[in-house]
């Protein structure tokens, strides 16, 4: 056949490419067991948190709530039957939102000055942030009680906020600093040339690129600090926050308005999450 090839015929035929459904590549065993493994570790992660969330609702006619006996809302509307352990939730989480304000702030700083500058003890600098980061909790605590006691300090509500913002404003500092490193000068550079002063550039220029990881630093600063233990346990005197209450209470029984309470700062600390991600999302 001299002429061209009629529309009609198969591809095949012209000897162009065989067409037909993709097949997909098939899962190798190591794909499979690496698939199961991530799905095994998540749902260890998960689990007690899904059973604090399910005991929440546990009919329990005893102030031990450590075993199923039925589904109930009853304890949602009777979260005030604890006084104390009101007083605690309100104190774990009125330290964490100042502790997370003076972090955020003092880390912020610490993160543009170590990310942008180049001074004279900056490795010592970076050398006490790392140690701050890497050293136990026990260390930190038993190390600013010693402080408070040498100088007369009365250890309790604002003695908690200091020892959270030494703990945490490392970890600012260093997510910050992470952010601040990646940032093109010649931007900055362009707005002092446009006639913009250092202030109105770090406001208008700067701290609109870094406020992602400033974000970022002042939820895990408000997350390490709502949920400490070994450190508030050594700087708190008599002030009680929601983790020392449930270790206090662990020796009578836990009651379910812990666990109620415990899911709540779970819901409020995911909705933060998610609409962090959103907010950047929507940015980019």
């Amino acid at each position: 056949m001299s002429g061209p090839l009629s529309p009609a015929l198969p591809a095949v035929a012209a000897g162009g490419p065989r067409t037909g459904p993709a097949r997909r590549p098939r899962k190798r065993w190591g794909d499979r067991l690496l698939y199961g493994y991530t799905w095994l570790v998540l749902i260890w992660l998960f689990a007690p948190i899904a059973v604090m969330i399910a005991f929440g609702f546990n009919d329990t006619r005893s102030k031990s709530n450590v075993s199923w006996q039925g589904f109930t809302f009853k304890w949602w509307g009777r979260l005030g039957d604890y006084p104390d352990l009101t007083l605690a939730v309100v104190n774990s989480v009125t330290i964490a939102l100042l502790a997370t304000l003076i972090t955020t702030v003092l880390g912020t700083l610490m993160g543009v000055a170590l990310g942008r500058y180049r001074f004279r003890g900056q490795g010592a600098t970076n050398l006490v942030m790392f140690a701050a980061i890497s050293s136990p909790e026990l260390v930190m605590g038993a190390s600013l009680l010693s402080l408070f006691v040498s100088l007369g300090v009365q250890t309790g509500y604002y003695t908690i906020v200091i020892a959270h913002v030494l703990f945490a404003v490392s970890f600012v500092a260093v997510t910050v600093r992470a952010r601040v490193v990646g940032l093109d000068p010649s931007i900055e550079e362009a707005a002092r040339d446009l006639g913009a002063s250092t202030w109105v550039t770090f406001w208008r220029v700067t701290f609109p690129m870094i406020l992602p990881g400033v974000v970022s630093g002042a939820l895990l600063a408000f997350a390490l600090s709502i949920d400490d233990f070994v450190i508030t346990q050594f700087t708190s005197g008599p002030t009680i926050t929601f983790p020392l209450w449930i270790y206090g209470a662990v020796r009578i029984g836990v009651p379910p308005q812990v666990n109620i309470l415990g899911t709540l700062i779970f819901a409020v600390g995911v909705a933060i999450a998610v609409i962090n991600t959103v907010t950047s999302r929507r940015r980019t």
